[in-house]
């Protein structure tokens, strides 16, 4: 059974810095073979793409949060971090960590973790 379980959202000031966590389980053969991202979901919108990182490490960002945000994973550890800085309030959403299916472009889920940053 897939799990991803995030960690490290919260309440910050605008400007500041927050860096999220995410916990693969279930994927211990192929995580190093899947693509990771993280989504977000303000209240009262839809669900966005924010960033991706793909098998070979190679990323792509959100024009929104490009130059503030930074994706890495680590493969031996099974997890997935997203450093954020330079916050703004409209980045207050909940976060979602997410695990690339294969041959499909869908994606297993996490639950979320929230960040809210306030002006």
């Amino acid at each position: 059974q897939v799990q991803l379980v995030e960690s490290g959202g919260g309440s910050v000031q605008a400007g500041g810095s927050l860096t999220l966590a995410c916990a693969a389980s279930g994927l211990t053969a192929t995580y190093s073979r899947r693509r990771m991202a993280w989504f977000r979901q303000a209240p009262g919108k839809e669900r966005e793409w924010v960033v991706t990182i793909a098998t070979d490490g190679k990323t792509a960002y959100a024009e929104s949060v490009n130059g503030r945000f930074t994706i890495s994973r680590d493969n031996a550890k099974k997890t997935l971090a997203l450093q954020m800085s330079s916050l703004k309030p409209e980045d207050t959403a909940m976060d979602y960590c997410a695990a690339g299916r294969f041959s499909t472009s869908d994606y297993y889920w996490g639950q979320g973790t929230q960040v809210t940053v306030s002006s």
